[in-house]
């Protein structure tokens, strides 16, 4: 009986350390912080990972999220500084920065977090874009309107402990309603700049035809103007060759000679073999007279 009895007291004794060695250990995890309580107070944040130690059944332990966070904030209607109305659809990366304050402001809760911060986000983001035209914002959506948006938040949030490392805009879009009258718009605006650009096109390919046409008239009148000149010069030497001949007696009979004989043989084309002339033909008068 004594040995069951000792027994017994050896594994409650063994089960007892067991308990409070159990009670005693902290594990930490590298994407969290553990924070050590006693009493409700908060007197140790534990932020290396690995064991740790604690006050068994006096000292308890709690787990805040040490990696970053990423938060997808409800889209939300926001108003441009020219009075079109837009859809904001954003996303926070954001950390706790401090443990401590994350615990006692917002119990350590990471959706008590998230309300804070799209409040603040949403108060920003409406806050920068009512500042800025329709325009210029879907011009500025992919970098100074984040950077804009994360710098008006600043340092908003310290108080809770949150840190926001980025505002990223997924999209800025129109209400469905309003979409079609924007594109109808656009296109519009498209058209006419198009028509701008045809009308100068025409404009320019007239003006070519005209030079060009121009260009060719006059070099058309030089050319004439060459070609007469230079008839004009042959013309010259023709008569002069011709005035030669005829002060010459023996060159004039012998042209006039050789001109019968060219109208004779003209006249003796297309199969007509027969030459009937006059004696007084002058024609007659070259061939009597020789």
């Amino acid at each position: 009986m004594k040995k069951v009895i000792a027994r017994l007291s050896g594994t409650l004794v063994l089960a007892g350390a067991l308990l409070l060695a159990g009670g005693s250990l902290v594990v930490t995890y590298p994407d969290e912080y553990k924070l050590i309580r006693q009493f409700g107070e908060i007197v140790r944040v534990v932020e290396t990972p690995g064991l740790s130690f604690k006050i068994p059944f006096i000292q308890s332990g709690a787990s805040v999220p040490k990696a970053l966070q990423i938060y997808d904030i409800p889209k939300s209607d926001v108003i441009t500084r020219d009075k079109k109305s837009m859809i904001a659809d954003a996303f926070v990366l954001w950390r706790v920065s401090d443990p401590v304050l994350f615990t006692r402001h917002l119990n350590g809760q990471v959706a008590q977090a998230q309300s804070r911060i799209s409040a603040s986000v949403f108060s920003s983001m409406k806050s920068v874009i009512s500042n800025m035209d329709q325009a210029e914002i879907i011009e500025n959506r992919n970098g100074k309107l984040a950077l804009d948006i994360s710098g008006n938040i600043g340092d908003s949030l310290d108080g809770y402990g949150i840190q926001v490392l980025a505002v990223e805009t997924k999209s800025l879009d129109m209400p469905d309603d309003n979409k079609q009258a924007v594109y109808d718009r656009m296109i519009s605006e498209r058209n006419n700049i198009a028509a701008s650009f045809t009308a100068q096109g025409n404009s320019s390919a007239q003006k070519i035809k005209n030079d060009t046409t121009k260009e060719v008239s006059m070099m058309k009148s030089e050319a004439r103007a060459q070609a007469e000149k230079i008839i004009a010069e042959g013309e010259a030497q023709y008569m002069q060759i011709l005035s030669d001949a005829y002060n010459d007696a023996s060159k004039a009979d012998f042209y006039n000679f050789v001109r019968s004989l060219d109208a004779a043989r003209a006249s003796l084309k297309n199969g007509n073999n027969t030459l009937i002339l006059d004696k007084s033909s002058p024609i007659a008068e070259i061939f009597y007279g020789y």
